[in-house]
Order: C-alpha cells, then sequence, then structure tokens
C-alpha cells in the first residue's frame, strides 16, 4: 500500500506493510553496515547497545532538545552524548510507566498487550508482560546477544504472576539486578527508627539549622559505628552522610555498644533503601534490607550494576545492557551532594511543591552524573582535563540509546508546558518524551530528527542494530516503524505518518479497580490545581505524589466520610464527586481514566473517558468525548493541546484542510482501536484458540492455579471455569490486523 495510516514511502522499494512498516528485502530488516572497529573488534562486529531509560523525565526536562524552561536540569553528560548522536525531537511515549516501558521492550502498543498503566498489586497477569512476548533480548538472542537489566523493571511481577521475582529472566533477560515493582517505597519518615513517624520528611536527620543535628553516631547492620560530624564538602547533612553509606543516624550521639534500642534495618526509605531483587538462570535473591547490597543510593547502585557486568563481559558475544533508572519518580529526595549542581538542599522540605521542583531537578542531575560515570568507567568514554565529557561515537562499537519512559510528574513540569495535563494523560505534556541515539550507526551526528517516532519503534531499532529481520523476527503484530534509516541517512523522508499513545486502566480481579485518590498543587500555600485519580494503586504511592488518599484505609481528615467509612474508602473518583456534592463543597476535577490521542504532522485529536457525577440522577460512570489540537514541536515555545486550546468547539468555522484532517484521525483512530480483536482462550497470544492452549492451561493450573494469562473470566484464578472458555471459543478466533 502507498499510503498508510502509519507510514509514509521509505527511500527503499515499495512492498505490503505489515504492523507498521514490514521489511521487503531492500532495509526493511534495516541490518547494521559500515561500522566503523570498536576496541579489539571489527567492522563486521555486531554492536554493543546501552540503553538508558530515565523516569518521568518527559522533553519538557531538556535543554538539549529545546526545552527546560527558566530552570532546567544540569544534564552535561547526556547532552554530550545527544551532541554526538540523533535528537529526535517528536517521540511519543505511554502516558505511564509500565505502558511505555511495555511498548519499548516489545514494540507493541497497549491494546495488544493489555498493560494500559503503572502497574500495581492488585493487577492481574492479564495487564502483565506475557512471557509469550517476543520481547527485546529474546529478539535479540536469535542475534547471539546476552542482555541484562539494572533498576527498575516494573513490566510484570511480582505480584498476581506464577514467575514472581523470576519474570525478568521468563521474559528474556540473562541477568537482572534492580526492583521488580515500580517506583521506590516511600520515604521512612522515622529515619530508621531513631525518631516518631512523620519528624524527618525527607527521610533523614537534617542539619542542625533545618531541625536536626550536626553531629552524630552512624551505626550498620553489622554493628560497626562512626561519629560524622559536620556537612560534608558537598553540603551533605551528617544525617545523609551516613544513610548514603548505608546507615542509620542517631542525632547527637557518640558510638556506643551495644546499639541503641530502637534502630529498624528492615525499614525501606525511599532512594535510599530498597528491597533489591537479583536473578539470573541459577536462581533468584532477594537480600533483606539489613543487606549492604540494598543500602545506599538508588540510582548509583543501579549504575554500579551496569559497570561490573559490562566490564565482566568476555567480548565474544555481544550484550545488551539496560540501566532503567528509578530516577526522577517520586517520592522526591535529596541526592548526594557529590552528584549534583549546587548544594544538595539537604535543607527542604520533601513534601511541598517548591521543593518538589528543586529536588527533582537535582535528582535527574543525579542520573547524569552517574550515567557519565558509567560512561567512562566502561571505557565508552573519557574525561576532558576540565572535567567535562569527552565522548566519540566512533571509538567504539557500542551504540547508545537514551530514552524517557513518559512525560513528566507534574509537580516537576517545566514552561510552557502544561502541568494540569502530565504524566497519566495522552496530552504532549504526558508522553512527549526524549530520544538520543548515539553511535557508530549515525551518520552526520549532532542533528534533530523532526520526524514522528514513538516508543514502539526503539523495540525495532535494537533489532536493526542486531542485523535482524524484526518483522519476520516476531510471530505476531507489531506496531514498530524503522528508526535506523534516520541513523544513516540525515535527509530520510518521515516513516510515519501518525502517532498513537494509549493509557488507561489495568485488569483486577473481578472488575476491582484502584481505590481514589486526589492530587494537589499547592503553591505558596494555595491550591492552584487539584484532580481525582484512580492511577495510583494504594495509600502510600498517592502520598508520595503529594495526594490524599480518598480509599479503602484513608486517614486524612479531608475525606468526606459520610456514606464511605474508612475500610470501604471511595472506589471511584465520581462518588468523591457525589460526596463532594451532597456536602455543599466544590466539586475537584477528575482525571481521564481512559487516554488516547493520535496525531499527524500538524494536528491532534484526544479521545479521553472521564468519569462523570450526575446530580439530577445521583449516579455516575464513564463519559467519552473527543479534542483536537494544532501542534509542533517549536523552540523554545511549542504549541500545546492546553485548556482552553480545543478546536472542536469552533467546528463549524473550520476551513476544508482542518476538517479534513480532523475527519482522517478520527477514522485512523477508529482503525487502530479496532485493529486487535478479543481472543478468549488464546492465552498463549498466537491469535488461535487449540490444543496448545489446553495444554498450557493444564499445566499453570496444576502448578499455580492462580492469576495468569489463562485466566479468561478475570477472576485471579486458572481454573476449569477458564477452560470450558478455552473449549467454547476453540476456532473462533480472528487474528489481529495490520493497521494499514
Amino acid at each position: 500500500m502507498a499510503n498508510t495510516p502509519f507510514s509514509r514511502a521509505l527511500a527503499v522499494p515499495s512492498c505490503l506493510l505489515l504492523a507498521l512498516i514490514s521489511s521487503c528485502g531492500g532495509s526493511g530488516g534495516s541490518g547494521v553496515s559500515g561500522l566503523a572497529p570498536g576496541p579489539g573488534g571489527n567492522a563486521s562486529a555486531k554492536p554493543n547497545i546501552l540503553f538508558v531509560v530515565m523516569d518521568d523525565v518527559g522533553v519538557d526536562q531538556m535543554k538539549s532538545f529545546g526545552y527546560g524552561g527558566s530552570t532546567p536540569p544540569g544534564m552535561p553528560n547526556m547532552d554530550a552524548v545527544a551532541g554526538a548522536g540523533v535528537r529526535f525531537r517528536n517521540t511519543w511515549s505511554m502516558p505511564e510507566c509500565s505502558p511505555g516501558r511495555a511498548a519499548m521492550f516489545s514494540g507493541r502498543f497497549p491494546l495488544r498487550t493489555n498493560n494500559f498503566a503503572a502497574l500495581g498489586p492488585y493487577d492481574l497477569a492479564n495487564s502483565q508482560i506475557s512471557s509469550s512476548e517476543t520481547t527485546t533480548p529474546k529478539l535479540l538472542k536469535q542475534a547471539n546477544y546476552e542482555s541484562a537489566m539494572f533498576g527498575k523493571f516494573h513490566l510484570a511481577g511480582p505480584d498476581n504472576n506464577e514467575d514472581g521475582n523470576n519474570t525478568p529472566i521468563q521474559l528474556g533477560w540473562d541477568y537482572f539486578q534492580g526492583w521488580i515493582r515500580g517506583g521506590p517505597a516511600s520515604i521512612d519518615t522515622t529515619a530508621g527508627g531513631v525518631a516518631a513517624q512523620g519528624t524527618y520528611a525527607c527521610g533523614f536527620v537534617p542539619g542542625a539549622a533545618a531541625g536536626g543535628a550536626d553531629t552524630g553516631a552512624c551505626y550498620h547492620a553489622d554493628n560497626s559505628c562512626s561519629t560524622i560530624t559536620g556537612a560534608s564538602a558537598k553540603g551533605d547533612a551528617p544525617g545523609k552522610q551516613c544513610l548514603t553509606q548505608g546507615g542509620i543516624f542517631k542525632p547527637g550521639g557518640t558510638c556506643q555498644s551495644p546499639s541503641p534500642a530502637g534502630l529498624d534495618f528492615t525499614r525501606a526509605n525511599a532512594y535510599y533503601v530498597s528491597p533489591l531483587v537479583i536473578a539470573d538462570a541459577d536462581g533468584v535473591q532477594t537480600p533483606p534490607n539489613s543487606d549492604p547490597r540494598n543500602r545506599g543510593y538508588r540510582t548509583t547502585l543501579e549504575t554500579q550494576g551496569a559497570i561490573d557486568w559490562i566490564r565482566s563481559r568476555s567480548g565474544n558475544r555481544p550484550w545488551m545492557a539496560t540501566v532503567s533508572y528509578s530516577a526522577a519518580h517520586t517520592p522526591y529526595q535529596q541526592a548526594p551532594g557529590n552528584l549534583v549542581q549546587g548544594p544538595p538542599g539537604d535543607d527542604l522540605n520533601c513534601n511541598t511543591f517548591e521543593p518538589q521542583r528543586v529536588l527533582s531537578n537535582k535528582m535527574t542531575e543525579a542520573v547524569d552524573s552517574e550515567f557519565g560515570r558509567l560512561l567512562v568507567e566502561t571505557g565508552l568514554a573519557r574525561r576532558n582535563a576540565d572535567g567535562t565529557l569527552a565522548y566519540d561515537p566512533k571509538a567504539s562499537n557500542t551504540v547508545i540509546v537514551i530514552v524517557g519512559d513518559n512525560g513528566s510528574f507534574a509537580n516537576a513540569v517545566k514552561e510552557p508546558f502544561d502541568i494540569g495535563r502530565a504524566k497519566s494523560t495522552a496530552y504532549q505534556t504526558g508522553v512527549w518524551v526524549p530520544l538520543i541515539v548515539a553511535g557508530n550507526v549515525v551518520a552526520s551526528p549532532n542533528r534533530d530528527v523532526e520526524h514522528m517516532t514513538n516508543m514502539v519503534d526503539v523495540f525495532r531499532l535494537f533489532g536493526e542494530i542486531a542485523g535482524l529481520d524484526v518483522v519476520a523476527s516476531v510471530p505476531r503484530t507489531i506496531d514498530a516503524a524503522p528508526l535506523m534509516p534516520y541513523l544513516t541517512r540525515a535527509d530520510q523522508p518521515g516513516i510515519r505518518s501518525v502517532n498513537f499513545t494509549q493509557g488507561g486502566y489495568n485488569v483486577q480481579a473481578n472488575g476491582q479497580r484502584n481505590g481514589a485518590c486526589i492530587v494537589k498543587t499547592v503553591i505558596a500555600g494555595r491550591t492552584v490545581a487539584s484532580i481525582c485519580t484512580q492511577s495510583v494503586f494504594d495509600k502510600g504511592p498517592c502520598e508520595d505524589n503529594a495526594g490524599v488518599w480518598w480509599g479503602p484505609g484513608y486517614t486524612d481528615a479531608s475525606v468526606i466520610a459520610t456514606g464511605h467509612p474508612s475500610d470501604a474508602g471511595y472506589r471511584s473518583c465520581w462518588e468523591v464527586n457525589q460526596a463532594e456534592h451532597k456536602a455543599g463543597v466544590a466539586l475537584t476535577p477528575i482525571s481521564p481514566e481512559i487516554t488516547i490521542a493520535v496525531r499527524n504532522n500538524s494536528y491532534k485529536l484526544v479521545r479521553n473517558t472521564v468519569q462523570t457525577y450526575d446530580a439530577a440522577t445521583d449516579t455516575g460512570g464513564p463519559v467519552t468525548a473527543d479534542e483536537f489540537y494544532a501542534v509542533d514541536q517549536a523552540t523554545p515555545t511549542p504549541k500545546l493541546d492546553k485548556s482552553g486550546m480545543d478546536l472542536l468547539p469552533a467546528r463549524a468555522t473550520w476551513s476544508p484542510a482542518v476538517l479534513q484532517a480532523y475527519d482522517s484521525l478520527t477514522a485512523q483512530l477508529d482503525t487502530i482501536l479496532a485493529s486487535q480483536p478479543a481472543c478468549v482462550g488464546d492465552g498463549n497470544i498466537d491469535n488461535e484458540v487449540n490444543a496448545t492452549d489446553i495444554g498450557l492451561w493444564s499445566r499453570i493450573h496444576r502448578a499455580w492455579g492462580l492469576s495468569s494469562m489463562f485466566d479468561f473470566n478475570l477472576d485471579g484464578k486458572t481454573d476449569f471455569a477458564d477452560l470450558a472458555l478455552i473449549h467454547q471459543n476453540t476456532g473462533k478466533c480472528k487474528p489481529s490486523s495490520a493497521i494499514f
């Protein structure tokens, strides 16, 4: 087909396009050729791949992309790599962490993976990435790559999943060292048990000027102790110095033996004490929180794990190392002073808006600092005499790919982007992310690509780097368009004609949903924005995101208790509006529960489904509406889909060209959403219901019996009711269709 919803003509022979764009003998596989030799290698060697994922860092944060507002985080190391590679300035991801990561590691949109939101402990295996998917490491195994991941996983498990903490290995990685669940745990405001709950908002004892102490004893789980007095050369308070070392700080004291009562080394503490998982073919390790491997700044631990693994490679096989940083995800917490620009902000309050904006920048700067260390200590770069990064993409046979997993969290958004339409929405601020590619595959480096690209395309790029025909290598529909042509040709025309993003809610047992959370943005003591969302799964994460939990177990005095006791809580945001209406208070706006968007070069269609309370009938439910915007990538002030900019109300005045664009995008969106027909009974996602599904169901039923991809009635159990559905639907499935 010459013109398809997702593609424009490549400068290669035309051919039938499958999924997004299929290979067709010419450059469809987009294998790498003409590579410069790396150290100890040769021009024909497959490149190594270093994949760096930043969490909640949207394009609005990136000075190297022309944005960042008046207070961008300093990112000199990534800026240096961006200056030696290609900056894709028009890249979409999905609105939240898990679907964004699922897209980059499967090449498939959420409507195919059934993962629509950040995974939580109540989400069933049906919304987790299936072990039947051809993930990036499985794809690369076809080219003899070995793969490892360090840091945040958040694709599947450990809850409601037979594979538990072993899910990274089942999904294809050879080695995993990091955190299976999503963001870090809540801040331990007792600072390790040395004070009452709520005493230390940032999880450590600050300096005396901020209500803490300038001297004290730093105890470790092995019963060792040292006295720390005064701030470090980089400005870290003694309490944070101790925490960074993995200890618990007793303010004002000297070391004593035995250690004082009450020190609690079992408590998780945001970025400084995390329940590490280490998995490989030999099994899974889950060290207790008292283990030194779990204690220390998370960004540093993630980086060091990658350095150690990369340096241990034999050189006999190509490798892909994914460094999946947790930062700058909430909870916001001070980074070590040696990793940030300016003072570390140990005196800042982690619970309020203005300090959170500063801390977010510093957490992003810490990622950049550790990224620079990663390159230097693995030999991919060196330091100039002035300390700046010297990166030569032709000096090694390693391709570096840097992305953000979704748009920025609201409290970190930089002007002129929209703080009210950030992460968790399909608006530009929620899905527009940085994508940087550098290495010896790049022709004419230090340039921008303005054409539309998508996070699913990164999956295809990895296969292209390995020399694979990606479409032929994956036995199911993929949505990934080629990226390699943009790297090898500075004048490559745009490949996508439209872009797509999708968010919603994940599957929970028997139709259950996350509880309600009201997130407020408070500036100088005044609430400037407030929204009710069900995208966070529990009280702790709600409060970590500057929210008030209205769900089961709420404790905040502002929650309206009438008709909803604490043990029940509010299970939907429209019920929150119902309670507010009956109490005679202003209704809190509700975030979309389903948020989808499609765009072409000039316009964007957003389709939101929002829970809505109807006071006349005293009932509530979902209401779906479309919005239409003009968008672009102008710097420093792009056209954005902000409130009040919706073109639909003025439809009667549109020109024929605008009307045609709207009609075309509407039709394309409907086509995309219809391209994955339901296939009840197909547990191994091969678009067939047959004896293979029966055999797999039988094994899972006997060995596990709980949530799995074979739980077709979505009750959290794999039982005979599901087997009956396999029998009822044998031979009835329609294959998922290409979107063209």
